[in-house]
């Protein structure tokens, strides 16, 4: 029992670690508002940690300048867009567990059983998950549920706004969201670490290089029209995270 409860620590702390040292620092539930006014969509958020965040999120803009971006541009100049966007979608479709979990921690059964659908479909029909057919030919949604989300439907606060290095904004309760959502890898309780650790790093490194070199202008275009870049990311963030809350409230 001990070392049932021991693996199981070490693989949730894992799993965190993957995620702080090896996520895109700007994923899709990261992405800053679409360009507008200065202030058009600054809103005030407390931030008790404002010095750590600053620096980390000026350190995630220069990782993002001299590596991401760099990597993500070699990327997309020899794979055409739609070979980048079916292995999104194959990512996608490997990474179902999470999103199964969650829909059925909130008691939409429907939406979890679609989300197993969707897998099982995508997966022989879909040449692998690399086609999403369950959408297009079924009109099987994608539910991107996750723990956080999960927390904060059952009344667990956000708590402060966080930065991290490599996996940029965050809250605390997202923070503990993506460690469990990383303790749903399942390679990691069938196979030896030293398996699964450099097969789940991989599975966090290359869908953040593939979504990165989707979106080559994800910064460019906001900061044209932003005062304040760290405060418009925030607030695209922290408004992202609300909205997904409350279509999760709504289900």
């Amino acid at each position: 029992m001990g070392g049932l409860i021991l693996k199981k620590i070490i693989i949730v702390a894992a799993a965190l670690f993957l995620a702080m040292a090896a996520a895109p620092a700007f994923s899709a539930d990261q992405a800053p508002p679409p360009p507008g006014p200065p202030g058009e969509y600054a809103q005030p958020y407390g931030d008790p940690l404002a010095p750590f965040n600053e620096k980390m999120f000026w350190f995630n803009l220069k990782l993002d300048k001299y590596i991401m971006h760099p990597v993500a541009s070699g990327y997309a100049a020899i794979a055409p867009r739609p070979v980048r966007v079916s292995v999104g979608n194959f990512f996608s479709n490997v990474n179902f567990i999470p999103r199964m979990v969650n829909n059925l921690a909130q008691l939409h059964v429907a939406n979890a059983g679609g989300e197993l659908a969707r897998f099982g479909i995508n997966t022989t029909l879909g040449v692998g998950g690399f086609f999403d057919v369950a959408d297009d030919w079924f009109g099987l949604k994608k539910h991107d549920d996750d723990f956080g989300l999960t927390l904060g439907y059952y009344g667990v606060p956000t708590g402060p706004y966080v930065v991290w290095p490599f996996l940029g904004p965050s809250t605390i309760r997202d923070t503990v969201g993506i460690a469990a959502d990383g303790a749903m890898f399942p390679l990691s309780y069938f196979v030896p670490w030293y398996i699964w650790l450099p097969a789940g790093a991989g599975n966090t490194v290359l869908p953040a290089i593939n979504y990165r070199s989707l979106h080559l202008n994800l910064f460019e275009e906001v900061d044209r029209y932003a005062i304040d870049l760290y405060g418009a990311v925030q607030d695209g963030y922290m408004q992202r995270r609300a909205a997904s809350l409350k279509e999760v409230e709504a289900e």
